[in-house]
């Protein structure tokens, strides 16, 4: 009898990922994934500050699957969130304390070092929220 498979919700070539794009990409439930930013306008935007000595762009965009989804990474720098078509929930982490944004559909709201005396803040999760 072949043994059963057991999903661990990885995220799939991750460390291709992480070499590639600068951005590393742990757990998720399938329904948010990594895209390439284009004309598409359903899109979660998430604005960084440019690090070329890491790899990291200044902008990353996801394409949400479904009306509910969730994907864990490690994306630091992070400024701004955007939203297109669903409303999200983001962790970010700044100084070891964890804070959750909320963002309405079709919204933007700036985050971490983005707002007035923020922090420099890691993108940790991203929910869709509806």
């Amino acid at each position: 009898m072949a043994p059963f498979a057991v999903e661990d919700f990885s995220y799939p070539n991750a460390a291709n990922v992480l070499a590639e794009k600068g951005i590393l990409l742990k757990r998720g439930d399938g329904h948010i994934v990594l895209a390439e930013c284009g004309a598409t306008a359903n899109q979660i935007r998430v604005l960084t500050v440019k690090d070329a000595s890491v790899g990291r762009d200044e902008l990353y965009c996801f394409q949400a699957t479904a009306g509910t989804g969730y994907l864990t990474l490690e994306l630091p720098r992070v400024f701004a969130l955007e939203t297109a078509d669903h409303p999200i929930s983001a962790d970010l982490t700044a100084d070891g304390v964890t804070t959750t944004v909320e963002v309405a559909k079709d919204d933007f709201a700036p985050v971490g070092e983005g707002t007035v005396g923020g922090a420099r803040s890691v993108l940790v999760e991203i929910r869709v929220t509806g």
